[in-house]
């Protein structure tokens, strides 16, 4: 797929606000600090789209990102899990996040990203079990893959599906990928691409 254009269109905090468009939307989801902005911008190749910061949690909002001339939008949603936050902060982000992905009609796909490096995370796999029960279309990318090498990562994949299949009968879309090498780029680029096609009939292009 070639991304010929990428910008920044909006945030906010209720699906409702959202841009007022047809168009497919990719939602990029995760614990703080995995590594989302990093992917995103991977993804686009514009090292500042989305905003990089060593301090977790920073992602507040809903962050719509348009690509390709409104052809389909990438979206930015706060991570989840950041401890430091309140009380208080940490239930208005979970109600962003639920409202999103539980609302939006436009959201094809949630991506949920994790750290190939850890050990599956109870929230990450209660994350994903709710997506189950609420029937949310979800793929795992799973972040940092440039952190380990070939047979580690595949020995971390192998050892979460796993664990997934102990309470999942057929396993989601999964890929792995690193923002600093932009191994992986094509392959989710191209399971979008085929997306796109599928539900919305928007043609394929040469890849770049």
């Amino acid at each position: 797929m070639n991304i010929i254009k990428a910008e920044y269109v909006v945030s906010n905090a209720k699906a409702s606000q959202c841009p007022d468009t047809d168009a497919p939307e990719y939602a990029f989801i995760g614990r703080s600090n995995v590594g989302k902005s990093s992917l995103i911008n991977m993804l686009t190749r514009r090292k500042a789209l989305a905003k990089t910061s060593q301090t977790p949690g920073k992602t507040l909002l809903i962050n719509h990102f348009n690509i390709n001339n409104g052809e389909w939008f990438i979206v930015d949603l706060p991570g989840y899990g950041y401890a430091a936050r309140g009380k208080k902060q940490r239930g208005e982000i979970d109600r962003i996040i639920k409202d999103y992905v539980l609302n939006r009609a436009q959201m094809t796909c949630l991506f949920v990203l994790v750290d190939s490096r850890h050990e599956p995370q109870k929230i990450d796999l209660e994350f994903i079990q709710w997506l189950g029960e609420n029937a949310v279309p979800f793929a795992i990318v799973f972040t940092k893959a440039d952190k380990l090498g070939s047979n580690a990562l595949e020995s971390k994949v192998e050892a979460y599906k796993k664990v997934l299949l102990d309470t999942w009968e057929e396993l989601p879309p999964i890929f792995a990928t690193s923002s600093q090498t932009y191994a992986g780029r094509d392959t989710l680029l191209s399971y979008i691409e085929e997306l796109n096609k599928l539900y919305y009939q928007i043609p394929a292009d040469n890849d770049e």
